[in-house]
């Protein structure tokens, strides 16, 4: 495969989120039309963003500085942590304008299945966050799923000797959803209902 340029690049393609080979090739061919047009500004920004981008190494989103512009921002609540499951899922609630406060990305759920734990996520930098910045609310916009109850749980557990105020997302997000595919309308009636667990 490696020796044919056209077909691994359809391979690499495909392996992306919402693309299969038939969606990689239309793309690939519709690149290869125009090389210089699309393939070779798109390989140049790939190449950007793979040696300027990092995470925040205050909440875990994706920037080209760190902290990220979202931990940077004045006019943000920082009494409020808003803590989701991956960066796709900060990015929806910022496309929707539905929070004013700051981040916490955990880099993923627990998953007793998936042999994922506590110590896999980013829960011990959460709970310095909380102390070090007097958090006064934490809120919990986690996927409406099994893996994201029980992360759900253990986090307003261990949130709960700190005396900060835990919140969830309540109407809107529908059972098993996921926030990166939500519109923002739904977004921002979840973030507004939320509610005390």
């Amino acid at each position: 495969m490696r020796n044919d340029p056209v077909e691994h690049l359809i391979s690499l393609l495909a392996r992306l989120p919402g693309l299969g080979r038939r969606s990689a090739r239309r793309a690939v061919l519709r690149m290869l039309m125009d090389p210089a047009g699309r393939m070779i500004p798109l390989a140049e920004a790939l190449q950007d963003a793979a040696t300027a981008v990092r995470p925040c190494e205050t909440c875990g989103n994706l920037d080209t500085q760190s902290p990220c512009g979202i931990c940077r921002d004045t006019h943000r609540d920082r009494r409020l942590v808003c803590v989701v499951e991956g960066v796709a899922d900060l990015w929806a609630l910022e496309r929707a304008h539905a929070h004013r406060g700051t981040y916490h990305v955990l880099g993923g759920l627990l998953s007793a299945l998936g042999g994922t734990g506590p110590d896999d996520l980013a829960i011990t930098p959460l709970l310095r966050r909380i102390e070090a910045d007097n958090i006064e609310e934490v809120i919990l916009a986690l996927p409406a799923t099994v893996d994201g109850a029980t992360t759900s749980h253990y986090l307003t557990d261990r949130l709960k000797p700190t005396g900060t105020s835990v919140t969830r997302l309540a109407q809107g997000v529908p059972i098993g959803g996921a926030l990166d595919v939500l519109d923002d309308g739904t977004l921002a009636a979840a973030f507004k209902a939320r509610r005390p667990l």
